[in-house]
């Protein structure tokens, strides 16, 4: 073993004499079934075993089931029939487990130590103090070869760097047992054969490792070998060398040819073979070694909260482009409420009452608007890191809470720019510093209701460009069913009862009656002002506070509705 080796097996284990093995887990899968959409069976009476100190790698035709084995094995995935067991217990928690998907699921915009560090705090005990972290993660990095490339933004790592940061989240916690989906995937041949020294260090140490792939060359540096055949059946168990002798060939790319062509036979499948030293396990059989290693209590909900809010405001302050769209996006407004409206619109002796109504609107609507676009992409972008994350023990309601926290602030100042300049340009009435106030609160209630709009949106999508086509249909309503273009009590009935489901609806309401429009229209110079006014009937006679209850009933309601159905997709995923 190298000393690069060295460095990353001593990093993940927590160890410094590479001669000494540390407690891993004991894997038994005991013929599982996995059945996806459709019904299709993809994985059929799967059993093996992988005791601590292996490396085991998985390989078959595409489509022969490995991910889904993998996920079954590492219990990010429940099979559909059978039983996967580490070290005996079928409770199976990310405790422990360490899980590497296929893609690289880091935060790009970070540098790469931030990146870990975020990591470290909601992976590590509550009781890690911040010189603990900064060690820790100073230590992944020297054992993964990137201490060099700490303070590089991770979407400028190269592939093979990815990769490694990647399974460096996992390593913070001195994981027992190690998953990896196609680990070595687009990796020159060099970086590859790194990547798989490093975990061959991980398996020397007695840490469980598991991993798919295609590649010819990581099957030969396995322990053993686990092949599937097209229809999920296992079809050898053992070492690389015998795997060639079982069917007849003299390489591993000719055991793919037979696998691509179906000409292999269908084997009883048999447990891996089990280290020299330690005695031979058949599924089931009751665990002699390997004790589960007890893990402290991570950090709690507030501090999890905390951490995940201080990351996406990390996020957003070192992507640029996206910061400048959020501050700018009420200048363009502004702009457009400056060449739309002319001044002096609430003056009694020159108001105009289709003037001063649709000024209402749009502000409320602006406000309707920025919570919705700041909310749309926050979850959505970042699904995948959810799940991996939600598995290693992460809240989905401090994640969901954290960008509240995050853009309620950043809202705020964008609320009291905008009213603050069309104040100051005569586009509002000359309102006192209480009824400012009062619209103020209205208008920032009403961003947040549609900043909670937003996230149950970006829940319930898989990508940006899902959520990007879904703005207009959120937008469209908020339009057409207020009560500005169209007064409520004029609606058809079906038109009068989605209004109520409009949180744009009260807090155009609500400013209508802190600007006093009836008292502006049945004084005012106009006299389209009193049939107006009996056009919209008591639509602004509503108490200000009443309107401010609805809108923070809809935000908590949004809110609340975004976690339960992340919680819902989660689990969704994890169920298959």
């Amino acid at each position: 073993m190298n000393e690069a080796t060295d460095n990353v097996v001593a990093a993940a284990t927590g160890r410094t004499d590479s001669r000494r093995r540390s407690a891993g887990v004991l894997i038994e899968a005991d013929r599982v079934v996995q059945v996806v959409r459709g019904g299709r069976r993809v994985l059929n009476e799967v059993s093996l075993v992988v005791p601590p100190g292996r490396l085991v790698g998985v390989i078959g035709a595409s489509g022969a089931g490995k991910t889904l084995l993998l996920e079954a094995l590492a219990g990010v995935r429940r099979p559909s029939a059978g039983t996967v067991r580490h070290n005996g217990d079928e409770q199976i928690s990310g405790t422990g487990i360490g899980y590497v998907p296929q893609d690289d699921i880091v935060h790009l915009e970070l540098p790469l130590a931030l990146m870990l560090g975020y990591a470290a705090r909601l992976r590590l005990p509550a009781a890690t103090n911040a010189a603990g972290i900064h060690r820790r993660v100073d230590e992944i990095l020297a054992g993964l070869g990137l201490t060099d490339r700490a303070e590089v933004r991770v979407g400028s790592l190269s592939g093979g760097e990815r990769k490694r940061a990647s399974i460096g989240v996992e390593l913070l916690t001195r994981p027992q047992a190690f998953f990896l989906d196609e680990p070595t995937s687009g990796l020159d041949p060099v970086t590859a054969d790194e990547l798989v020294r490093r975990l061959r260090g991980l398996a020397d140490s007695g840490v469980s490792v598991v991993l798919t792939t295609h590649h010819a060359a990581d099957a030969e540096a396995c322990d053993e070998l686990v092949v599937l055949t097209r229809d999920g059946r296992v079809a050898f168990t053992g070492p690389p060398l015998a795997a060639c002798a079982h069917f007849g060939v003299n390489t591993i790319e000719e055991i793919y040819r037979e696998l691509a062509a179906d000409a292999v036979p269908i084997a009883a499948p048999a447990p891996a073979a089990q280290p020299a030293s330690e005695p031979h396990l058949e599924p089931g059989s009751p665990m002699q070694h390997s004790p589960q290693i007890e893990h402290s209590p991570r950090i709690g909900p507030v501090r999890q909260c905390l951490v995940l809010a201080r990351r996406t405001a990390a996020i957003l302050l070192r992507n640029r482009l996206t910061l400048a769209i959020l501050l700018g996006s009420p200048l363009v407004i502004l702009a457009m409420f400056l060449m739309l409206f002319r001044a002096g619109a609430f003056e009694p002796a020159t108001a105009s009452p289709s003037t001063s109504l649709m000024v209402l609107f749009w502000v409320a609507f602006g406000g309707f608007f920025f919570g919705l676009t700041y909310g749309l992409l926050q979850i959505c972008t970042e699904l995948p890191i959810v799940r991996r994350e939600r598995w290693a023990g992460v809240g989905l309601a401090p994640y969901v809470l954290s960008k509240v926290v995050v853009l309620t602030p950043l809202l705020a100042v964008v609320d009291l720019l905008l009213l603050g300049l069309l104040r100051l340009l005569d586009r509002l009435p000359a309102l006192g510093g209480e009824a400012f106030a009062s619209m103020y609160l209205t208008l920032l209630l009403a961003t947040v209701a549609a900043l909670g709009l937003g996230l149950l949106c970006s829940a319930s999508v898989s990508d940006a460009s899902q959520a990007t086509l879904a703005l207009p249909m959120l937008c469209f309503p908020q339009v057409l069913f207020v009560g500005a273009i169209l007064p409520v009590p004029v609606m058809a009935p079906v038109g009068r009862a989605l209004s109520y489901a409009m949180s744009n609806r009260w807090s155009f309401e609500a400013l209508g009656h802190t600007a006093d429009l009836p008292r502006l229209w049945t004084r005012g110079a106009s006299p389209l002002g009193p049939p107006l006014l009996a056009s919209y009937g008591t639509s602004f006679d509503r108490q200000v506070w009443q309107n401010w209850c609805l809108l923070a009933g809809f935000a908590v309601l949004f809110v609340v509705a975004s976690w339960a159905v992340l919680t819902y997709r989660v689990a969704v995923n994890r169920r298959g």
